[in-house]
């Protein structure tokens, strides 16, 4: 007796259950590639969150240390009584801090100038609108 091709044997699945299989296959992958990609994430932003945090306290420090500075570079001045008198020393190093951030100050404005908008983006734009116009 031959055999039908067309016909499944009884131990082999059908293809309906071989694509519902094939789609609940590919379900708890995808599943599972967004877990995976959930927990990558979680430990990306913690890491994330305490370089930030060390960048604060890095820069509280310097800040610190920038304060420290000038008090000792105004004593520097005054070498112990020596050299100019202590209002003074504090006086010239707030001077040199103010013409720091004026300088500071003009160098951002200048190149905050220079940033101009999307000019041949607008002008194409402008082209387009013409064109549809016509």
């Amino acid at each position: 007796m031959a055999e039908n091709p067309m016909v499944p044997l009884k131990d082999e699945p059908t293809i309906g259950k071989l694509v519902v299989d094939a789609q609940r296959d590919i379900s708890k992958l995808i599943s599972a590639e967004i877990q995976l990609a959930k927990a990558e994430l979680k430990v990306s932003l913690k890491a994330g969150g305490f370089g930030a945090v060390f960048f604060a306290v890095a820069a509280f420090m310097g800040l610190m240390a920038l304060i420290i500075f000038s008090v000792t570079a105004a004593y520097l001045i005054n070498w112990d009584g020596h050299g100019l008198s202590l209002k003074w020393s504090f006086l010239i190093v707030t001077g040199f801090y103010l013409l720091m951030a004026g300088l500071l100050a003009f160098l951002g404005i200048r190149s905050v100038k220079k940033v101009k908008g999307p000019e041949r983006a607008i002008a194409q734009a402008k082209q387009n609108k013409k064109a549809f116009k016509h």
